[in-house]
């Protein structure tokens, strides 16, 4: 177990070098699959140059949409074929090039936030309200009727296509839940929105490379689930790919991203619940809220320097439930005692 930081797009010298210098060994950078693709000679220089710096480049994560010509692919359509072959091409380039994972969404209303909640000190998390949320529907979606039969129909579809080449090339794929966890939004259904999705997901192909990109904030947001038995379920078989490690205030349909130490999850026994599990992939942070007079990152990822504080959060629940191990203390608390601190 690891800490991971996302970096977005083409990361600069000087935030590799800031990042050997915290002692982080692990990269993801956001991009993968589009009408944009990077090709495979780009990934390679892309590796290559934080290999430079003494770093891993462990993960890609995009995911491919409506909004980018991959309507057919998500709902089933007359260039359904044609459109996969593409993104298969670019799933081989991937994994040509040395990426060994890729994590992407099923999301094709993206992710839905309401106005900023003020969280501890006057920092702002991102909220939801469905009430808010129900109505909306994408300006870039034809007016059709859209089902849950089609969409998973689709989606099954597409992983019995490109498993086999995840596969062939040594990559992992794994899907991000639908955020926030509810039924539908302006008229286009969450298929992620529960365990029970995540079961019948791994259950499509039985194999390492259908997987999942394990977002815990927003399997905690999940209405009327444990997100501790999630994590040992997917954990002892081997279908976590990588963790977002966030917290949030509690369950859909209302809820606010909180700091990493303050929402409802006991991040401490979740960690736990991992190692357990024998998961020893990477954290990452993921949704920060942001600090007064701090950076914005792109996509609502939280400042520069909360972060920071998210990183080194992480590093020390891992630290600490290693040495648990190391010195005898408490394994297995994580499935004795939900109130484990």
């Amino acid at each position: 177990m690891e800490p991971m930081v996302a970096l977005h797009g083409n990361p600069t010298d000087e935030v590799l070098q800031v990042m050997a210098q915290f002692g982080i060994q692990n990269i993801l950078v956001y991009g993968g699959p589009g009408s944009q693709h990077m090709k495979y000679h780009e990934y390679v220089a892309l590796r290559m140059k934080i290999e430079s710096y003494g770093l891993n480049l462990a993960a890609i994560e995009g995911g491919f949409s409506p909004q980018l010509d991959y309507h057919d692919v998500i709902f089933g359509g007359p260039r359904q074929d044609e459109l996969i072959e593409d993104l298969l091409v670019q799933v081989r380039d991937m994994g040509r090039a040395g990426i060994p994972i890729y994590g992407y969404n099923w999301m094709p209303n993206s992710w839905g936030r309401a106005q900023p909640t003020i969280v501890r000190g006057g920092a702002l998390g991102t909220g939801y309200n469905y009430d808010w949320e129900n109505d909306r529907r994408p300006e870039t979606f034809p007016e059709e009727n859209i089902t849950e039969n089609q969409m998973w129909d689709a989606l099954e579809y597409w992983i019995k296509a490109v498993t086999p080449v995840a596969e062939e090339v040594g990559m992992r794929c794994g899907i991000h839940p639908e955020d926030p966890p509810v039924a539908q939004r302006g008229g286009v259904p969450g298929l992620f929105r529960s365990f029970g999705a995540f079961k019948r997901l791994v259950e499509i192909t039985d194999s390492d490379y259908n997987a999942i990109e394990f977002c815990q904030g927003t399997f905690s947001e999940m209405p009327g689930e444990d997100i501790y038995e999630m994590i040992d379920y997917f954990g002892t078989r081997n279908k976590i790919m990588y963790v977002h490690f966030r917290n949030v205030s509690g369950q859909a349909p209302v809820f606010n991203e909180a700091f990493i130490n303050t929402g409802y999850v006991n991040m401490k026994k979740a960690m736990r619940a991992y190692r357990d599990a024998g998961f020893t992939g990477n954290f990452i942070d993921d949704h920060c809220p942001l600090l007064t007079d701090d950076d914005d990152f792109p996509g609502n990822l939280g400042g520069y320097r909360s972060r920071l504080f998210a990183q080194g959060y992480i590093s020390g629940v891992i630290e600490a439930v290693k040495k648990e191990v190391e010195y005898g203390g408490p394994v297995g608390m994580s499935k004795v005692t939900k109130g484990a601190n």
